[in-house]
Parts: C-alpha cells; sequence; structure tokens
C-alpha cells in the first residue's frame, strides 16, 4: 500500500508590504540576517561597523536571499531586551542606541540597491517609526506586539509588512522558566500567535500584513523546539504563512554535543544543522525561512520545495 506524505502543501499567500506585495507560498522565501551588535549570539559583532554590516548585506542578496532582516539590539537569552524605559529593568540598547546603530545600515543598502526588501527587527515604535521613513518594508517584532504599546500605531500608518513571533517570557526569564508538558507547546505558541493577530487585528492592521513566526529559541527549553517543529504545520490553522527562523540556534548545538566531545556546537559550527532544521520546517509549513548565510539556504531550499511540489502532485 503505498503511504502519503503528511507534510501540508502550503496554500499561497500574499503578503502585503509598506510599497508592495510578495507571493509567499509557491517557493520559500530566504531572508538574510545581518545583525549590526556587538554582541550577538551568531557572529559576535563581525559586522557591528556600519561598512562591514552594508557590505554583508550586498553579500547575502548576491547570494540570493529575497529579504534582508536588520537587527540592532541582542535578543539573545540573558539580555534584558523588552525592558521598559526609565526603570531598572529598561533594556541595555535605548532606542536612540539603536537607531544610532541601524540607520546609517539601513539607508546604506537602500542606496546601494534600492529595490531591496529590508525588514527591521524591533520591538520599539520609536525605532520601527524611523526604519519605516528609511525605506524598510517589514517590522519583526519578537514580542508580537506585546513590549511597546506603540507600535501597531506605527506598523498601522504606513501599511507596512508585520512579523508577529511568539515568545514566552522575556529573554533574562528564560533560563528560569518552568518547562512546558510536551503537550502543551503546540497550544501555548498558537494561543500566544493568536492572541497576537488578534492584537493587530483590532488595531486595524490588515490580515494581509501579518507573518507569523513560531519563536523557536524564544523562551522555549531546549526538547521544546523540536515538540514545536515537529508539529509546526498546526499553526496553519491560524490563517497567515508562516516564518521560521531556526539558523545557529543554540538547541542546535546542544544536540550536536555528542560530536563535539560532549559540550555544545560554537555557533559557527551549526551551518549544517541549521540547514537540516530549515528544511524539515519548510516541510512543515514554513514560507519563509530567516538564516544567517544565504546561498546554501537557497540552494536546500529549492529542493524542499521540490519535494513539496512533488507532494502536492501525488496527493491530487
Amino acid at each position: 500500500m503505498q503511504t502519503q506524505m503528511s507534510n501540508p502543501v502550503r496554500t499561497p499567500a500574499s503578503w502585503r508590504l509598506r510599497s508592495r506585495t510578495l507571493e509567499l507560498g509557491r517557493r520559500t522565501l530566504v531572508m538574510g540576517i545581518v545583525n549590526v551588535t556587538p554582541d550577538s549570539f551568531s557572529d559576535g559583532g563581525r559586522f557591528f561597523a556600519p561598512e562591514l554590516a552594508i557590505e554583508h548585506a550586498l553579500r547575502l542578496l548576491d547570494e540570493g536571499a529575497d529579504i534582508l532582516d536588520l537587527g540592532a539590539e541582542s535578543t539573545r537569552p540573558g539580555s534584558r531586551a523588552g525592558g521598559t524605559p526609565g526603570t531598572p529593568e529598561a533594556p541595555a540598547v535605548s532606542a536612540e542606541e539603536e537607531q544610532k546603530r541601524l540607520l546609517p545600515v539601513l539607508e546604506g543598502i537602500v542606496k546601494a540597491r534600492p529595490d531591496a526588501v529590508l525588514s527591521v527587527d524591533t520591538y520599539k515604535a520609536a525605532t520601527a517609526r524611523a526604519a519605516l521613513a528609511a525605506g524598510a518594508e517589514v517590522i519583526n517584532d519578537v514580542s508580537g506586539l506585546a513590549w511597546d504599546e506603540g507600535l501597531v500605531a506605527v506598523c498601522l500608518e504606513p501599511g507596512c509588512g508585520v512579523v508577529l513571533t511568539h515568545t514566552r517570557g522575556r529573554p533574562e526569564e528564560w533560563a528560569s522558566q518552568p518547562p512546558l508538558a510536551p503537550g502543551a507547546v503546540l497550544d501555548e505558541v498558537r494561543r500566544g500567535l493568536a492572541a497576537s493577530v488578534d492584537r493587530a487585528l483590532h488595531a486595524g492592521i490588515a490580515a494581509e500584513a501579518l507573518v507569523l513566526d513560531p519563536g523557536y529559541g524564544f523562551g522555549k527549553r531546549f526538547e521544546e523546539n523540536y515538540v514545536l517543529l515537529a508539529g509546526q504545520e498546526e499553526l496553519l490553522v491560524l490563517g497567515r504563512p508562516l516564518l521560521a527562523g531556526l539558523s545557529r540556534k543554540s538547541f542546535l548545538g546542544r544536540t550536536l554535543a555528542p560530536l563535539y566531545q560532549g559540550k555544545d556546537a560554537p555557533a559557527d559550527s551549526r551551518e549544517a544543522a541549521s540547514l537540516a532544521a530549515m528544511v524539515a520546517a519548510i516541510l512543515h509549513g514554513a514560507s519563509i525561512v530567516r538564516v544567517h548565510s544565504a546561498r546554501a539556504a537557497v540552494e536546500a531550499a529549492h529542493i524542499a520545495d521540490a519535494v513539496l511540489a512533488a507532494c502536492s502532485k501525488h496527493r491530487s
């Protein structure tokens, strides 16, 4: 008896950005990461200088990245991202400092590649406003519109694309959070994303502007990420395309520990693992993947898309 694949076939959907619309679902789009921070877990500040960040961004585009995602504040575990300004728990990077790092890079990329689709990884309304005025098309909010009440209005004004990420707690809380029961992981993420979607729609943001990110590593313990990845397609019930960011995540390094004398594989040794996880995410419904290295990801996504196309033909 022939067994059909259980992987979902993505439903094509339009993603409305600030000045254009992207078609999602027919092929996987690759989002290249540009970290403009001195303390990124993945590249250790290699591209902190604006000229180096711009050069890296243009290289990602030349390697086939469809979108660039620029971030100027690290949200690594233990960071103070998401804190309240003016309090002892204020974020380590102020909106002013974030913009000082970010805007020269954003403006440099726009000047060199006016047609590039640029996303900005921020939860701060002030930074989002400045980035959109400088040419960004998408705001990628790791808090799912939960950490800065003013961000909703900023996204609504120009009608930009919005990525809503599921984050459980804040980065400084992640290490001390109690684990979730295996059966509760997907329910937790589904409920959290649904709440973010409701928040956006209630404020007047169009459904077509939204993409959803399960938030791998964002408040999920080691094994919880695998439970989430294995059942990721269940999140498609929320009605919007999925973005998966698995590149170089620490849980991948932990899984590789037996191959590294019992120690977690360092971030720069997780590329093959990142590609494996990325392909799994595509086969489980992701329309966009967020990566540090573009060329290999583009090729791997091309193969995963061919599998999904074959799956669709088999079902029909």
